[in-house]
């Protein structure tokens, strides 16, 4: 990591986080947008490879930076840390952008270890949340039929895209056309019901496709 952006308004929660990700990420820039206009003007002078974004903001809210982020930065990985922790605040999330959510309420030694998976391509969970998209996934996921359905292409595209892979990655790694990756990607989300990279990777981990195990 080079540059870290940290969106938060309150003060002892930018110093909490700024101290864990110092640990982490050594030599890292890292950048504090207490609000929203903040933030924009920092994503459009900026490239950033992390960004840390709370929901709960004082002239807006944090899906409209995630939004942001996904418009103006080519390879960012976008995680929300808030007190929020309601269904609709994460399908929100996932779907302006967010590769992972952690809750502020959560052991600082959890959210530490989480972030320390960013690298090798883990989306940081927190349990509770971790919890509400299994529940989710039971009660309107994909079926086995469904996950038969994948070509094998689209299965070496899911564990990429898994593992926290960019199109441009996906396409470099399986010598494919951006387009084509694009295309396989659709019909992925289609055929698994899903509609975000936080999803796609927990249906190629589901699938065994991030480890090499037996679809369960």
């Amino acid at each position: 990591m080079e540059k870290i952006l940290i969106v938060e308004d309150v003060a002892q929660s930018r110093a909490f986080m700024t101290g864990i990700l110092t640990e982490i990420f050594a030599g890292a820039e890292i950048m504090e947008a207490p609000d929203v206009r903040t933030a924009f003007n920092l994503c459009e002078r900026h490239q950033f490879d992390l960004a840390l974004v709370d929901l709960q903001l004082p002239d807006g809210d944090g899906y409209g930076v995630l939004r942001k982020l996904d418009q103006t930065q080519d390879a960012v990985t976008a995680i929300v840390t808030t007190a929020m922790g309601s269904d609709s605040a994460i399908v929100a999330a996932l779907s302006a952008g967010a590769q992972g959510y952690l809750l502020k309420s959560d052991p600082p030694d959890l959210i530490a270890s989480h972030l320390r998976q960013i690298p090798n391509g883990t989306p940081p969970l927190s349990p509770a949340i971790a919890r509400r998209v299994m529940d989710h996934f039971r009660q309107t996921g994909p079926n086995v039929d469904d996950a038969a359905a994948l070509t094998r292409r689209e299965a070496e595209v899911l564990s990429l895209v898994g593992r926290g892979l960019r199109v441009s990655d996906v396409a470099g790694a399986l010598e494919l056309a951006p387009s084509t990756v694009s295309s396989h990607i659709k019909s992925i989300y289609r055929k698994l019901n899903i509609s975000s990279r936080a999803e796609a990777a927990y249906q190629a981990a589901r699938l065994g496709l991030l480890t090499g195990d037996r679809p369960r």
